[in-house]
């Protein structure tokens, strides 16, 4: 663990490129059909972040503690751990309005940007499966199959009582940190998403209390699963991820509507003569390119030593 920590905190541009990897984890929960798994993959923190949280656990904590406070910290990861929540926390409380007015008026523009991350952090991520054999394919299958029926589903009437919204929290935080399922969409399909993303805005303390308690807790329990998939399957486990972030690709589709809760995917002639809204095909394509190059560049520079 300290090697990771000396990696990502030895030094204050260290410490700052954290905090701006936190805050684009926190751009992408806020967003309906992208992941801050996926920008935590894309950045290079995120078997690092799986594996400081599963070190959390209460029931293990006062073995970490020898040495005393200081050394409780480093054991902890606790430099790596705070300076990401910070990150994640100033950018969806800085985000959340703009987020759902960009949504509202730049809608295919948002979604080819998205795409373009998505499309470049699915090649970045398949590197990571050495070998390519049956198992390892029919694993992306999988991957990409649970993406679809997720991210495809008719989002379902929720309400808003407390012990619901913790339910909310424990789900919607395993999406989060799993690259090609978006929380923010999870949320929706919960029919929670504008009720939680309104009491941020507002800082409505009990409602988000409650719902970062389900969330501490879903991350706490779904973590140490995460993290004996890595010990024990690396591949196959990389495998798995690169499908869902693969067909999220086809989830971020510029170009639909949804209808009665039914999402209708459509040409950008079919866009333009549906909602009589320009179809702005050149731009959705240079968009595209230009997240693929941010993505590119991200991982360029994390892959330099701070």
């Amino acid at each position: 663990m300290s090697d990771m920590q000396d990696r990502s905190e030895a030094t204050l541009k260290g410490r700052l490129v954290l905090f701006g990897k936190g805050m684009a984890m926190g751009v992408a929960d806020s967003v309906p059909g992208v992941s801050g798994g996926t920008i935590a993959v894309m950045v290079g923190i995120y078997e690092e972040l799986v594996n400081s949280l599963k070190g959390l656990n209460p029931l293990v904590l006062h073995t970490r503690w020898g040495g005393g406070p200081l050394q409780f910290w480093r054991n902890i990861n606790g430099g790596f751990l705070l300076t990401l929540l910070l990150g994640i926390v100033t950018s969806l409380y800085m985000s959340a309005s703009t987020v759902l007015y960009l949504l509202d008026t730049q809608y295919p523009l948002m979604m080819a940007f998205f795409a373009g991350l998505v499309f470049a952090s699915t090649w970045f991520l398949q590197r990571q499966v050495l070998h390519w054999g049956g198992v390892e394919i029919g694993m992306a299958l999988l991957g990409a199959a649970v993406a679809l029926v997720v991210s495809l589903a008719n989002p379902m009437s929720g309400d808003t009582g407390l012990v619901y919204l913790f339910f909310c929290g424990m789900v919607a935080i395993c999406a989060m940190i799993l690259p090609g399922i978006s929380g923010a969409f999870v949320l929706i399909l919960l029919g929670a998403y504008d009720y939680v993303l309104a009491a941020l805005r507002a800082l409505n303390f009990p409602v988000i209390l409650v719902f970062a308690s389900g969330c501490a807790i879903g991350l706490l329990s779904f973590s140490h699963l995460l993290s004996w998939t890595f010990f024990h399957y690396r591949q196959q486990t990389y495998a798995f991820l690169t499908g869902m972030l693969a067909a999220s690709v086809l989830v971020l589709w510029p170009w639909k509507q949804t209808v009665d809760g039914e999402i209708i995917f459509l040409s950008p002639a079919g866009f333009e003569a549906t909602t009589g809204q320009p179809a702005q095909l050149l731009t959705v394509l240079l968009l595209v390119v230009v997240g693929y190059a941010v993505v590119a560049i991200f991982e360029r520079i994390t892959n330099r030593k701070l």
